[in-house]
């Protein structure tokens, strides 16, 4: 089995890494390609790879390289974990929309558009590379936006599947407060990627005992500070939304907080440095501590998972994973991408049911929905006109004065990366 990670060089990677070593088993790889542009980066986190798999045990190849052809040439599954314009496209996405008193983020908002326009265009073109050298091949997108990014992926016609590790957070979270095995906890998962709430926690399966009353009656408070949100709005509502919710549920709140302290992205270029200098020592043979501050926290037990269900054939592991809505949700669009939980198989994912759910979040889900279609818009045929209207439909801008200012400075900052600009 030839695994491809275009994004090899990221200081995720060691990650990813860590888990196929632990679940072999599960996903048994015997050529393991890391593709990236970045050759220096490259060394480093190939380095660190290799020793990982030698301490554990795993007898699989690892090949870095920058010829994305020759590097997904003959995979049977390309995970995308790219980032277009580095920490430095990042920094820029979470400062400018400020100036507008708009949250910086880039996943939510003007910043998370911005990061669409450069994204989809450069995924869409591995994906076609890709295809024409196995079109059997499955790619598993963990490249934000997510949702946009796998819309644009299956509107072209690739086997994709979106994943992201918020879902499995939750899980593993909620796993220790609850004192059982993670496997053990079936979330009821439903929204958009960046955009969900946990409206059911479930013990032993889909058709489990709901415990999610139990989890805000006596660990409330732990849950709420994670979420950075007040326990007496987690018991108001009855849900636990994902932490991106706080972008929208406490908005002017974000807005002071990153006017008065350094950037994410400031604070992950730092981290990276720190891990790319630690990559490089020969004695380091395993994942460093401070890499799980890095962030995507489990994402490699999610991705191996996901590849094993996709590439095993046996069907039946139900996992949350973003992909076509298909009646899911009865109010957004079938070719819509919702984050939900699915059945997953050689054939794909197949979305579990998901009960009617209630106005103040499907109202927030169709509004999102709205933008993202004038996302995905606005990164395949470009055009300010197309940015703008993609701004104006978004809840947390919505203005027509702060959507003027907003397209002029995404379209200043991101010249370098827009053809069309």
């Amino acid at each position: 089995m030839k695994l491809a990670v275009v994004g090899g060089g990221s200081t995720y990677t060691p990650e990813l890494i860590d888990g196929f070593a632990r679940m072999r088993d599960t996903l048994p790889i015997t050529e393991l390609v890391l593709i990236d542009p970045a050759a220096d980066r490259l060394e480093l986190v190939g380095g660190l790879a290799r020793r990982i798999f030698a301490k554990q045990g795993h007898t699989g190849t690892i090949v870095t390289t920058s010829d994305l052809d020759a590097g997904v040439e003959g995979a049977d599954a390309v995970l995308l974990q790219l980032r277009v314009g580095g920490q430095a496209a990042r920094q820029q996405d979470e400062t400018w929309p400020l100036e507008c008193g708009c949250v910086g983020q880039e996943t939510t908002g003007a910043g998370g558009l911005a990061k669409a326009l450069r994204t989809v265009p450069v995924v869409l073109d591995i994906a076609e590379r890709v295809r024409r050298s196995n079109p059997d091949a499955w790619i598993i997108d963990f490249t934000n936006p997510v949702g946009i990014v796998t819309r644009a992926l299956l509107a072209a016609g690739h086997k994709a599947v979106g994943l992201c590790n918020v879902a499995i957070g939750l899980q593993r979270k909620f796993a220790r407060l609850l004192d059982v095995a993670p496997g053990q906890v079936h979330l009821d998962h439903v929204g958009l990627n960046h955009l969900t709430w946990e409206t059911g926690v479930r013990i032993g399966g889909p058709d489990g005992e709901d415990v999610l009353p139990k989890l805000l009656a006596e660990h409330g408070e732990a849950v709420a500070a994670d979420l950075r949100l007040p326990r007496h709005l987690l018991e108001r509502l009855g849900v636990v939304p994902s932490y991106y919710l706080r972008y929208f549920y406490a908005h002017d709140e974000v807005v002071e907080e990153s006017r008065t302290k350094p950037s994410r992205a400031a604070e992950v270029a730092a981290m990276e440095r720190q891990l790319l200098e630690m990559y490089g020592d020969p004695a380091l043979d395993e994942k460093p501590e401070l890499l799980a501050k890095r962030g995507g926290a489990f994402y490699s037990e999610a991705a191996v998972d996901l590849a094993a269900s996709l590439l095993g054939g046996a069907g039946g592991r139900v996992q949350v994973v973003n992909t076509l809505n298909r009646g899911t949700l009865p109010f957004l669009p079938d070719d819509a991408v919702v984050e939900v939980q699915a059945r997953v198989g050689a054939d794909g994912a197949d979305p579990l049911p998901v009960p009617r759910l209630d106005p103040l979040y499907a109202g927030l889900i169709a509004q999102v929905t709205a933008y993202e279609d004038l996302a995905l818009e606005a990164a395949l045929r470009g055009g300010r006109d197309r940015v703008f209207r993609a701004l104006l439909a978004h809840p947390l801008i919505g203005q027509y004065d702060y959507a003027d200012r907003l397209t002029d400075s995404l379209l200043a900052h991101n010249r370098e990366h827009l053809a069309w600009a």
